[in-house]
């Protein structure tokens, strides 16, 4: 029979051999966490670092350090990618960025683009008064409707925007009918026209989104394309202007260079008015692709430092190869 001591000896000695143990799968325990810890981050600062890289590699823009005009779109249109945007979606008035819709929405329903028409004493009493831009177009001429598109989107003539939409649809309110349907279409969701021109109305507005969208559409069309990129065009000969009437883009009058680091803005159309600020539609190649560019509600006027054309040099400087 054991003893009493021998009893507790062995106790002891289990409670030791237990303790050890216990001991032992703590460190076990302790090297394997402080192991796999490290392992797992080490994994994780990989994938960090790649992931950085490949973020670095698909940096496409580099903001500028000041950008003027609060509503801004800049999208490659190889891809359709949007590198840089700024409150897209907020309401704003587009001045003569209208006149885009009027263009496009014209070519789709003139068969004739040479076929003459005169405006008519209507289009002086509309705006008369109103500081709208014009082409220099007389009533007494007898002008080719591809020179009136001329007129609409390089000086910004509203005559020649209101001629043309009186030609199609026998006033200017049921053309802009038109254009509405049109912004429909083209899912231009927080558009709304309510003239051909852009003259100031509360209930004529839109987004950059949506300019952007309308934009991309009417350069899928080769002539309106082809007006949007012209620096200086001359009409044909007529009673009035028998050498013709030269017409000059309002975007290449006010810019300093079309020239970028690395590429050169092809064309654009400017607006303005009061309440919209300067507004600029453009299109650009940089590193051989095209890129558009949308900007509204800079600060200034005709006047002024053009700050929506300095924002377009900056911003397309911006993107990287």
């Amino acid at each position: 029979m054991r003893s009493c001591i021998d009893v507790k000896k062995r106790k002891r000695k289990l409670k030791l051999r237990k303790l050890r143990v216990t001991i032992l799968l703590v460190i076990i325990l302790s090297i394997i966490y402080v192991v796999n810890n490290g392992f797992v981050n080490t994994i994780g600062q990989i994938i960090n670092i790649f992931k950085t890289e490949d973020a670095i590699k698909n940096i496409a823009f580099e903001v500028p350090d000041e950008i003027y005009s609060p509503n801004v779109i800049l999208i490659n249109l190889e891809n359709d990618k949007v590198l840089y945007e700024k409150n897209k979606d907020e309401k704003v008035f587009p001045a003569s960025l209208t006149k885009i819709m009027t263009t496009i929405v014209a070519l789709e329903n003139l068969p004739n683009l040479n076929k003459k028409i005169k405006l008519t004493n209507k289009i002086d009493e509309k705006l008369k008064n109103t500081g709208a831009a014009v082409a220099g177009f007389s009533l007494d001429e007898s002008i080719p409707i591809i020179d009136l598109l001329y007129g609409i989107m390089l000086p910004s003539g509203a005559e020649a925007a209101i001629g043309i939409a009186e030609d199609i649809s026998g006033s200017e309110e049921d053309f802009v009918k038109l254009m509405n349907e049109k912004a429909k279409v083209l899912n231009m969701q927080n558009t709304h026209f309510a003239n051909v021109t852009g003259l100031h109305n509360e209930n004529h507005y839109t987004t950059v989104n949506d300019l952007s969208i309308l934009l991309k559409y009417a350069l899928k069309n080769e002539i309106f394309k082809e007006i949007f990129t012209t620096e200086k065009y001359t009409t044909a000969p007529t009673n009035i202007h028998p050498e013709g009437h030269i017409l000059i883009s309002r975007m290449h009058q006010k810019i300093y260079t079309t020239n970028l680091e690395n590429g050169k803005i092809l064309g654009g159309k400017t607006g303005y008015t009061p309440e919209a600020g300067l507004c600029l539609a453009s299109l650009a190649s940089v590193y051989d692709k095209e890129y558009i560019l949308i900007t509204t509600g800079a600060k200034g006027s005709n006047l002024t430092e053009q700050y929506n054309l300095i924002d377009a040099i900056q911003i397309y400087n911006g993107i990287l190869k």
